[in-house]
């Protein structure tokens, strides 16, 4: 059957397209590409019992890069498909909307908001539970689409184009985030977000578009104009509601 025509960014394209989640050139191999770097950047568990929260966590795709680090992965998503793969690759799964996440306050050492933001119509609401959810003192770590040109061009006319790109339809680039957005945002939950670009390292790109082999190593840039990365750690519960106050 062929694939039906999906509004852009269709919760339902994400079920047309179930069993691409682990296919080596399938249609969310950058994804596993963009895991990776998240991982990077998350240090190993400082106690036992550590829980790292992934929204939006798809297929599991981060799964393979916490292993050894001493983190409970608990991944919530709104897509059931994609949670039974994520399940099967020892995520503890949980079904749920990240403007409304059924997790109690301060539950995560980690959360991890991967490709997520640039998806989500209410990115206030999205972004205060991941706040919520992340014990003073936890890490959150992002990445996602800058609202510019350059990334309508990269991330949607030339990325929807080229395998290892992103699948038709999958963004709305009515939803991408400027930095200074997303640092606001986060700053009025109490998390102080660093950020810098992220791209593909282009040799390992263009013999991955030759070859259809192996993995795209994902490199930092100054450059926030079409990826990037955020990361940040709550302060002290105290401290933020002072300031709010």
């Amino acid at each position: 059957m062929p694939t039906p025509v999906r509004p852009r960014n269709d919760p339902r394209l994400y079920d047309d397209l179930a069993e691409q989640w682990w296919q080596p050139n399938g249609a969310f191999v950058m994804l596993h590409w963009l895991a990776r770097a998240r991982a990077a950047l998350i240090p190993p568990a400082t106690r036992a019992g550590a829980v790292l929260v992934d929204i939006g966590c798809g297929g599991g795709v981060m799964a393979p890069h916490l292993a050894g680090k001493g983190y409970r992965h608990v991944g919530v998503d709104f897509t059931g498909s994609a949670l039974r793969q994520a399940a099967a690759h020892g995520v503890t799964v949980v079904q749920g909307d990240a403007t409304a996440l059924p997790l109690a306050d301060g539950c995560a050492d980690v959360v991890a908001a991967g490709e997520l933001f640039e998806h989500v119509p209410d990115l206030s609401a999205a972004v205060r539970e991941a706040c919520r959810v992340l014990r003073p003192g936890g890490l959150l770590v992002a990445d996602t689409v800058n609202a510019t040109w350059a990334a309508r061009l990269v991330a949607v006319w030339l990325g929807e184009r080229i395998p290892g790109g992103a699948p038709p339809g999958i963004h709305d680039p009515a939803l991408f985030v400027p930095p200074k957005r997303l640092i606001a945002e986060c700053a009025r939950h109490g998390v102080a977000l660093q950020v810098r670009g992220i791209r593909p390292a282009v040799g390992s790109m263009l013999r991955w578009l030759l070859r259809r082999q192996g993995e795209v190593p994902m490199v930092a840039t100054r450059s926030t104009a079409v990826l990037y990365q955020a990361w940040g750690v709550r302060r002290p519960w105290q401290e933020t509601v002072k300031e709010a106050g």
